[in-house]
């Protein structure tokens, strides 16, 4: 089993290189796709160098899980002008705080962790968000019929990434 089960801020004495970080609240739907693709992956064959971890909607929590890190690949809900559906690429320049307020859609997110990191020394050395546009916030466990219909898809660029 790959996803990682110990608790956020426990130490770690060897780290996987590459991670791949799914956030979200799976109470609101579209906005835990992120959670949904580490779960769906969990079932997958990896390299021993991949780590699947769920991250929720942890926040600052983060940063000791990212630290370090030679890649981290990111999956998440976003925010924006993107048609429901949309599924996008994004860099490390593109998230830079001031660049990007509100890629993601939790109050305290991943690029106030990743920015941490920066200021602690421990950035991963590169990061990649797949961002995933919602297309139902409401109230549900399930992901809605788009986003689920697309969730292969999401899964095959988050390997790609990986190579």
């Amino acid at each position: 089993m790959h996803l990682q089960t110990e608790q956020l801020g426990a130490a770690q004495t060897e780290r996987c290189p590459t991670l791949v970080l799914g956030l979200g609240n799976i109470l609101l739907r579209d906005e835990g796709v992120g959670v949904r693709v580490i779960e769906a992956m969990d079932h997958l064959a990896l390299p021993p160098h991949v780590e699947l971890f769920d991250g929720a909607t942890a926040g600052l929590d983060l940063l000791d899980v990212l630290a370090d890190r030679r890649r981290v690949i990111v999956v998440d809900a976003i925010d924006g002008a993107y048609e429901p559906g949309t599924v996008v690429r994004l860099g490390s320049e593109d998230l830079a705080p001031s660049a990007c307020p509100n890629v993601s859609m939790h109050e305290v997110g991943f690029t106030e962790a990743l920015t941490a990191a920066r200021h602690l020394g421990v950035e991963p050395e590169e990061v990649v968000v797949i961002g995933v546009a919602p297309h139902d916030l409401r109230s549900g466990l399930e992901l809605s019929p788009d986003i689920a219909r697309i969730l292969p898809k999401i899964i095959a660029l988050v390997l790609m990434e990986m190579e």
